[in-house]
């Protein structure tokens, strides 16, 4: 498995750049995907989609679908595409730790 090292952390991922194991999250980990995601700073809003993603994650063991996730916090698709350029899936599920999405996220 690869490994990602950014300020003075080690980050075992998968291929596709996602952390190897949701318990290794910090927020080290926001930020070194901040910075693969093209994104300059993180709003309230874009904690707040992180902390749905990571309390839908520990309750159920899998991602939330986007309607799902859109209906908890209040934003609109488009809004959270415009939060997470990449995407719900991509880059808002790598940001929060979780595993690469196999379904509709």
């Amino acid at each position: 498995m690869p490994t990602v090292e950014y300020q003075g952390n080690s980050f075992q991922v998968d291929e596709d750049g996602f952390i190897d194991d949701f318990n290794n999250w910090n927020t080290q980990w926001v930020d070194y995907v901040k910075t693969t995601e093209g994104i300059s700073d993180l709003t309230d809003e874009h904690w707040k989609v992180i902390s749905v993603l990571q309390d839908y994650y520990k309750k159920n063991g899998i991602a939330p679908m986007v309607r799902i996730l859109s209906k908890v916090t209040g934003y609109k698709l488009k809004y959270i595409y415009e939060l997470f350029p990449s995407g719900p899936g991509k880059g808002a599920c790598k940001m929060a730790g979780l595993p690469k999405p196999t379904g509709c996220v």
